[in-house]
Formats: C-alpha cells, sequence, structure tokens
C-alpha cells in the first residue's frame, strides 16, 4: 500500500499538468473556433461571391501564388508612382544619395549634378525618354561635400562649390562632357578629369547656398563665364570661369542670404536675403573686357517680408521675386539707376499655392523657362507652373519628389523626347 501510494503521489503532478495544459489548449480552440466564424460571418457578400470558400479545390496550375501577385502588384505600383504627372518624361538614375543641385550646359546635351555621396555625375541626353544615358561619374576629393554646380566655360566644364571641415571650396574640372550616346550605358574606362583650378575656405566656414554662371556679353564683356557663389553668410563673391581668378566680393549685409543670381548677359547680381528688400549690384567690365569693379546698383522695395527666392528674365531686364508675404513682385530693373531712377514694379501677383489648412505656401525655388513665358516653382517636393504675366497656374504635380526639392533646372534649348519630333520641348529637371 505504501508502494501504491507513494506511485500515485509520484504520478499526481506530472498528470495534474498535462490536464492543466489540455484545459487551456481548449480555451484558445473555441475562442479561435468563435473568432473564425466571426470572420465568416462578416464577410462583405460581393467578396464572398468573388473569393468563394473553397477549402478542397486545388489551384489551377496557370493561377500565380499568392506571394507572386503581391509582388506584381508592387511592382505594378511603382511603375505607376514613376509617372505619378501627365509632364514626367523620365528619371535619371545612378545617384547613390540625396541630389544637392544641378544644372544644363548651354546646349542642353549634358546635365551635371552633385550628389551627397560625395559625386558629381554628367548625363548625356540625347533623347529625354530615352532609357539609357550615359554617365560620366567625378569624385571630389575626400571630405568634401558638394553642395551646387554650374557649368563654367563652355559646355565640358564644371564647377563644383564643395563643404568641407575647414569651410567651402571650388573646384573647377574640364573635359567632363559625356560621349553621345550609344554602346555602353557606362563611360567607366575613361581617365577622370582633372582639377584645373580650386579655391579653399572662400566663404571662411560658411557653406555655398548655390552657384551661378552666366556669359559676359553686356558692353564691353568678351563672353567668358562669370560665376558668383552665394554664401550663407553675407558676402558674394564673382569669380572668372576659366581662369578661376576672384572678381570681386558684395556683401549684403541682411544677417544671412537665402539665394543668389545673375543675369543672363553677366551684368547684374541680385540676392535674396533677411530682410524684404533685394539689392542689385552691377559688374562694371572695361575697355579690355576684364572686370573693372562691382557696384551696388539698386535696391527692389516693395515687399513686407524677407524675398526666399528669385531669378533674372531672359533678357536680364527684368526680376522675379517670391516673397513670406505671399507674393510674387515682376520687377523692371532697365533703368538708369545712375540718375536716380528707381526700378519699376511691374506686377504683383499672389502665390496660389496653399497647404491643407489654406495659409499660402513659401516657394523654396525658382526659374524661368528660356522663352519667358513659364515660372516653374518649388515648395517643399511640390512643383508648380505658373503664367508670368498673369500667375495663373499652368499646372501643379504634388509630392514631385519623396522629399522636399532641392534645385530646379529647365533645358536651355528643346531636346528630343522620343522619335517624334512634335514631342521637343523644354525640360524641366529637379
Amino acid at each position: 500500500m505504501a508502494t501504491a501510494a507513494a506511485l500515485v503521489s509520484s504520478l499526481s503532478v506530472p498528470l495534474l499538468s498535462a490536464l492543466l495544459g489540455a484545459a487551456i489548449a481548449l480555451v484558445f480552440l473555441a475562442g479561435y473556433l468563435r473568432r473564425k466564424r466571426a470572420v465568416i460571418a462578416h464577410v462583405p457578400p460581393s467578396a464572398a461571391a468573388a473569393a468563394p470558400d473553397q477549402p478542397n479545390q486545388s489551384r489551377p496550375s496557370n493561377q500565380p501564388k499568392k506571394g507572386h501577385q503581391r509582388s506584381h502588384h508592387h511592382a505594378a505600383d511603382k511603375d505607376a508612382a514613376k509617372k505619378h504627372h501627365h509632364l514626367d518624361v523620365n528619371t535619371l538614375r545612378g545617384h547613390t544619395d540625396s541630389v544637392t543641385a544641378l544644372h544644363f550646359s548651354a546646349d542642353g546635351c549634358n546635365l551635371a549634378t552633385v550628389c551627397a555621396d560625395g559625386a558629381v555625375r554628367v548625363f548625356r541626353i540625347d533623347d529625354a525618354s530615352s532609357k539609357s544615358f550615359k554617365i560620366l561619374r567625378i569624385n571630389l576629393p575626400a571630405g568634401a561635400h558638394p553642395t551646387a554646380i554650374a557649368f563654367s566655360e563652355g559646355v565640358s566644364s564644371v564647377v563644383v562649390a564643395a563643404q568641407a571641415l575647414l569651410g567651402s571650396s571650388l573646384y573647377m574640372y574640364a573635359d567632363v562632357s559625356a560621349p553621345p550616346t550609344g554602346g555602353n550605358k557606362q563611360q567607366g574606362k575613361l581617365s577622370p578629369p582633372e582639377i584645373k583650378w580650386e579655391h579653399r575656405k572662400i566663404h571662411g566656414k560658411e557653406s555655398v547656398l548655390n552657384l551661378v554662371a552666366a556669359r559676359a556679353t553686356y558692353g564691353t564683356g568678351d563672353a567668358s563665364t562669370i560665376l558668383i557663389s552665394c554664401s550663407e553668410a553675407t558676402d558674394i563673391k564673382v569669380w572668372h570661369g576659366k581662369s578661376g581668378k576672384e572678381l570681386g566680393t558684395v556683401d549684403t549685409n541682411q544677417l544671412k542670404n537665402n539665394m543668389a543670381d545673375i543675369s543672363p548677359n553677366g551684368r547684374f547680381i541680385a540676392a535674396a536675403a533677411f530682410t524684404a528688400d533685394v539689392k542689385v549690384w552691377e559688374i562694371v567690365y572695361s575697355k579690355d573686357s576684364s572686370v573693372k569693379e562691382v557696384n551696388k546698383a539698386m535696391q527692389l522695395k516693395g515687399h513686407k517680408s524677407a524675398v526666399t527666392c528669385l531669378c533674372f528674365a531672359p533678357n536680364s531686364e527684368q526680376i522675379i521675386t517670391a516673397s513670406k508675404d505671399g507674393t510674387i513682385r515682376v520687377w523692371n530693373i532697365n533703368v538708369r539707376y545712375h540718375l536716380d531712377e528707381d526700378p519699376k514694379t511691374l506686377r504683383v501677383l499672389a502665390i496660389p499655392l496653399h497647404d491643407s489648412k489654406g495659409s499660402v505656401c513659401l516657394y523654396d525655388h525658382m526659374s524661368i523657362s528660356p522663352d519667358g513665358k513659364v515660372l516653374a516653382t518649388t515648395s517643399g517636393s511640390t512643383l508648380q507652373w505658373l503664367c508670368v504675366e498673369t500667375g495663373a497656374i499652368l499646372d501643379t504635380a504634388e509630392k514631385a519628389h519623396e522629399g522636399d526639392i532641392t534645385g530646379i533646372a529647365w533645358t536651355p534649348r528643346t531636346i528630343p523626347n522620343g522619335e517624334n519630333c512634335a514631342n521637343h520641348k523644354n525640360k524641366m529637371c529637379m
């Protein structure tokens, strides 16, 4: 009897554990069955008709598996996202990080970009709709983070502004023009371009906000390339594109710059800064075509708040500005400022872009088409086209990029778009 009692006692603990586990399993099973019945009961009639419950019916041999269906739909969604707007022509690929700036060559055949991965890429664009582009890649010196780029002398030289630990530098590369499209996709076997000239710590430790180039065709200018580098502080420097010689420095004295631009004929420099006024300087050329001096010319007064961006019209006689006060102004600067004639406000247009709460959005960048009729603007990830004369919205592309747009540029000439010559239009990159 003692042996039997000991045996029962030794078996009672495992037996009770097993019984308790079985009870818990039954509770979970009952709960699962109730949820399953509830799900079946709430299937909409249309869904039930489209996908009846057929547990004993095997899938047809040509029916893709569920995983493949999800993959197919995901790919289709990605393809649809590529062409999210009817004006979207193509996407240039090859960057491994965010693009910080871009610029077209004068002939429109090459697009130069700088990327946060520390590289310059030059795309050869013979056909805007092509799926294959020649790409020339240039790696900047170690530790240099590019912030701006502009084509310099001709169509095969670029000047890059890059930020490093000790400040901003300028690097000029020649022979960067990618060859015509055809053959291999990448131009990897050619020797990389060399630095022709460079300047370090050009704005102290401040970075370069933007870099702009123009040909000196006004007055006695010799059509050489003049560049300006706009610091995030208050200074703007003027450079000779081919030699790299510093030609002058101006100061906005407005706490901090937002951006600067140079007129297409190389005569005027305008700066948008912390205050509501826009300052304009004139580059004066000597009889021997060299830059003699850079003088303050005029001031655009009329905005009630800081000017966020601006651009010159193709005729170099007008400036378009956008302000935090919610307006766009078109100015006539073709005045005799030497005789104290003030620039005239030709038009005041309301910024037509609003957020979900109805507040006016601020424009970050603007660029005018080569014919002077269409103004392209950006605000965050939104790209908008406006009529220069009326300010009317011509089109809007919301969420043109996943992140904020960092720059925009028009092609200086029409480029092919497929085989149909009727589709040749000025293109915009961002």
